[in-house]
């Protein structure tokens, strides 16, 4: 959520920020209502103050053996009034609320308007590989090292999904511990999260209310809960409502979770097999920080999960989003995008993101300073990292002419030794 005296103050900095990112919006009649929310909760807090000179003044009539029925009545008439001005000053609120909760976060100013096209390749590791024979594609591979089972998971599930068999399932569980690894030796608080989450989690991430219909919603629960589309919907939200001292800060935490998302049902034509499904497994990062301390927190993440890329030895790049391209909630994303050479494309396996204190507003998430005052805090996440797309990047990138796989160096131990996968016999 955006601070409301920055639109009070700045709307046509605000308008103009917001333009980068193709979202056009007027603050008109936001402004008129915020000004009369202003007026009306003056004028509330001045009757309630004359309501209780009055009120003080009944022992005083009492002692004197006043009549006091006329008091009575012009307090009564106060407190209808009051009322009266109470529910009209709720309306009010809950209509600046819905509308706040509309506008997406505010980007950088450093970032490029528009959308994918402007978007900035900052950072290359290694050489896209070379093959002196016909690659395979991932599906290829894992079908034929037997590793992956479409055909069972499609029938006990349905399309966008699949079953780790035998070492799939193990290399799989070597990269998640890998990674649960890395984080622990770096000081990170591992966590496990429900994957039940409520709408106010979702709200406070910045996923709802636009993005509701995008998760996957349990029936017959009241309240109703979906279930998580990433573990950040629900780190973001473990100190909502809450105010942490300065020396509590930062906080750093990540999990391991499946995630579960419903856009696996309109995929490219280049994303079959597990480049975009129903549910895929991740290890999500996320810190809570000073305003201060936020864009050093941001580089920290960065490097921790170009880090475990490079430990496993893929090519990857590392793309600075356009404002047009960062998610509704943020203000600044970095994509880290490893190759998958049978495709020739780059894809999404890290997003590292700042949203400032976009998600602290709408979670009332805070923190003391050292002057007493009340601040909010900032939010980052970044993945650490995501599998789907990983494994088929090990499996297309280490592929060898005989249709075998170099295991990455890594993750040998968590193999129990095994250095290639080969071909089921």
């Amino acid at each position: 959520m955006l601070d409301v005296e920055l639109i009070m103050n700045e709307p046509e900095y605000v308008k103009k920020a917001l333009l980068k990112r193709g979202f056009e919006v007027d603050f008109k009649g936001f402004i008129e209502l915020r000004e009369k929310r202003n007026s009306l909760l003056k004028n509330i807090e001045e009757v309630r103050a004359l309501r209780n000179k009055l009120s003080k003044s009944i022992g005083e009539y009492k002692r004197d053996k006043k009549d006091t029925t006329d008091l009575f009545a012009q307090i009564e008439k106060i407190k209808d009034n009051v009322n009266q001005d109470e529910v009209l000053l709720g309306e009010i609120e809950e209509k600046i609320n819905e509308f706040l909760l509309k506008i997406p976060n505010i980007p950088d100013e450093d970032l490029l308007g528009g959308d994918k096209e402007n978007n900035v390749v900052v950072a290359v590791y290694k050489d896209q590989p070379v093959f002196d024979f016909p690659i395979k594609d991932h599906v290829e591979l894992a079908t034929s090292l037997g590793l992956i089972d479409y055909e069972r998971a499609a029938k006990i599930s349905g399309k966008g999904t699949w079953i780790y068999t035998g070492l799939g399932a193990r290399l799989e569980w070597a990269l998640i511990n890998f990674f649960i690894d890395e984080h622990i030796k770096d000081g990170y608080e591992f966590l496990m999260v429900p994957h039940l989450l409520n709408y106010e989690s979702g709200q406070t991430a910045g996923q709802f209310p636009k993005f509701k219909e995008d998760v996957f919603w349990l029936d017959g629960e009241n309240p109703r809960k979906f279930l998580l589309p990433t573990a950040e919907t629900a780190l973001v939200n473990v100190h909502r409502n809450e105010i942490l001292d300065l020396k509590q800060l930062p906080k750093k935490y990540f999990s391991y979770t499946p995630c579960y998302r419903r856009e696996a049902g309109s995929y490219r034509s280049e994303e079959r097999g597990m480049i975009r499904g129903y549910q895929f497994n991740k290890v999500e990062m996320v810190q809570y920080t000073t305003p201060e301390d936020s864009d050093d927190a941001f580089l920290e993440l960065i490097i921790k999960a170009e880090r475990l890329m490079k430990k496993l030895g893929l090519h990857y790049q590392v793309s600075k989003l356009a404002a047009g391209d960062v998610s509704f909630a943020m203000a600044r994303t970095f994509d880290i995008e490893v190759w998958l050479p049978s495709i020739k494309i780059y894809k999404e396996i890290s997003s590292v993101s700042n949203s400032r204190s976009f998600q602290a507003r709408r979670g009332m998430i805070r923190y003391r300073k050292e002057d007493g005052k009340i601040d909010y805090v900032n939010t980052l996440n970044g993945s650490g990292l995501a599998t789907s797309r990983l494994l088929p990047a090990i499996l297309e990138q280490n592929q060898m002419a005989d249709g075998s796989v170099r295991v990455p160096d890594v993750l040998v131990p968590y193999l129990g030794g095994i250095k290639v996968l080969t071909k089921v016999k």
